[in-house]
């Protein structure tokens, strides 16, 4: 498998323009989980021609070509990350929006014995928890 969204969308034949590619980029270099406005600011700011619609366009094109993962964090706003990042869960602050990322060697075992103790082989999950920051 190819390393950037950039090269993915290449490989499977899609075809290119400049504004697909800046967006791309713009998403490689996403350590957040951006939502399309959050997507068309960053990708506006390095070319004043990309417009709303052509990020949501491209975002569907990179969603249906399973490059991009949608996430639904319940704010009402879909948000994207690379699909090939490496496994993680989030936590999700509910007051402020904040996503962090995390990954538990004990919660993905535990899973994974639910998943066996009820007849499944575990092909995925996705573990999204809601907090609210304890106040000391």
């Amino acid at each position: 498998m190819s390393d950037t969204i950039l090269e993915r969308l290449e490989a499977q034949g899609l075809r290119m323009t400049e504004q697909r590619r800046v967006i791309a980029q713009v998403m490689d270099a996403a350590h957040d989980h951006p939502d399309v406005e959050e997507l068309h600011a960053r990708a506006s700011a390095i070319d004043a021609r990309i417009s709303l619609a052509t990020v949501y366009r491209t975002v569907k094109l990179m969603e249906e070509a399973g490059i991009l993962d949608r996430l639904e964090f319940g704010d009402g706003r879909a948000r994207f990350e690379d699909s090939q990042r490496a496994h993680h869960d989030h936590l999700i602050d509910v007051e402020t929006g904040e996503v962090i990322e995390f990954c538990d060697p004990e919660i993905e075992a535990l899973q994974e014995k639910i998943a066996r103790r009820l007849g499944y082989r575990l092909e995925g999950h996705r573990l999204e928890l809601l907090g609210r920051k304890l106040r000391p």
